[in-house]
């Protein structure tokens, strides 16, 4: 059994998985790398995917599957996980090699001790193409240090500052045991993988290191801004998805439930925002829609969303309300550094 698995999902990659795969192979026998071709047609992705699997037997394996998206090829790699720990690292990404070396010896001392951790954090770094600095996503003020901790040790997450895929690492037989699948030929499924199972983690731990690099810059990414737009309909999708999993109004840990509500609240904005960049009618009444969907499944949850800072936000009335929406976007984007 191995230490941790690692699924990189590919389709059509060859440009950039190499980088990829090499940065993972130094985490050694420990380690399975998962390279999941989801149907790639327009290059040697499967290829590349066999030839690392031959040099490299112990460590890697090739999965070839027909093309289902990023999310059937995460489900993919959970399916064929042997590591007690899972992790999802995407092929236009990579990791900083020194920072894996005490990811690997911070799992091996969970697996050999008594303790049992279900998610390490740790984290990441926005490799955004252009930008002389880079923006590190850590967890300093939300998560102690190197303690194992409950949700009621979180000491609290700011506006922004969320555990995304590229940051978690899941205890695999806790993936498995919360039914974890994502829908297939979906984007933005990511947000699935990090909040469906965060009712079944009873422990935490945080890595202070930045493990993580999250490339951005290409034109064709799912995170450019006018690629999301065209993708609206996926974004709401998965908002959607996500309200149903839980009545998070009703879940007993105080913390827990206060920031699963904050991520319901920014899904429900970038949904709200993108229609509003759209300048389209036919999206502006998505979103009219989408709220009207949260208040029919659960009327607490929106009261909370829609009249908290950001449910108002992103439903000023009017053009020029529409306005003043965009520029508090626009502000918090650049604070932040995302897409």
């Amino acid at each position: 059994m191995k230490l941790l698995s690692i699924a990189i999902p590919c389709y059509n990659s060859a440009a950039y998985m190499r980088h990829c795969i090499d940065t993972l192979l130094t985490g050694g026998e420990e380690v399975e790398i998962l390279i999941v071709n989801d149907g790639s047609t327009k290059d040697n992705t499967a290829q590349i995917a066999d030839e690392y699997a031959e040099k490299y037997p112990g460590i890697c394996r090739a999965i070839h599957q027909e093309n289902g998206g990023h999310g059937e090829a995460v489900n993919a790699g959970l399916r064929n996980a042997s590591g007690i720990y899972y992790k999802v690292v995407d092929s236009d990404d990579w990791v900083n090699e020194e920072a894996y070396q005490k990811i690997l010896k911070t799992l091996r001392q969970f697996v050999y001790g008594e303790e049992t951790l279900d998610m390490l954090v740790s984290n990441f770094v926005y490799e955004k193409q252009g930008a002389k600095n880079k923006k590190v996503m850590n967890y300093r003020t939300a998560l102690p240090v190197d303690k194992l901790i409950t949700w009621d040790e979180v000491k609290g997450f700011m506006i922004g500052q969320y555990i995304l895929m590229h940051s978690v690492i899941y205890r695999t037989e806790l993936l498995r045991q919360c039914g974890l699948e994502l829908p297939k030929h979906t984007f933005y499924v990511d947000n699935i993988f990090v909040y469906q199972p965060l009712p079944h983690v009873k422990t935490l731990y945080y890595l202070d290191v930045n493990f993580y690099r999250y490339f951005i810059g290409r034109e064709d990414q799912s995170v450019n801004e006018q690629v999301m737009i065209g993708r609206i309909d996926q974004q709401i999708l998965v908002t959607k998805l996500m309200i149903g999993y839980y009545d998070v109004t009703k879940i007993s840990c105080r913390k827990l439930r206060h920031y699963m509500v904050n991520y319901l609240e920014i899904m429900m904005t970038i949904s709200s925002i993108l229609a509003i960049r759209s300048e389209s009618g036919e999206n502006l009444q998505k979103k009219k829609e989408l709220w009207k969907f949260l208040k029919q499944n659960n009327l607490a949850l929106y009261l909370r969303l829609r009249w908290g800072f950001l449910g108002q936000g992103v439903n000023l009335p009017g053009k020029s309300g529409r306005k003043v929406s965009v520029a508090g976007y626009k502000i918090t984007q650049k604070f932040y550094g995302f897409n």
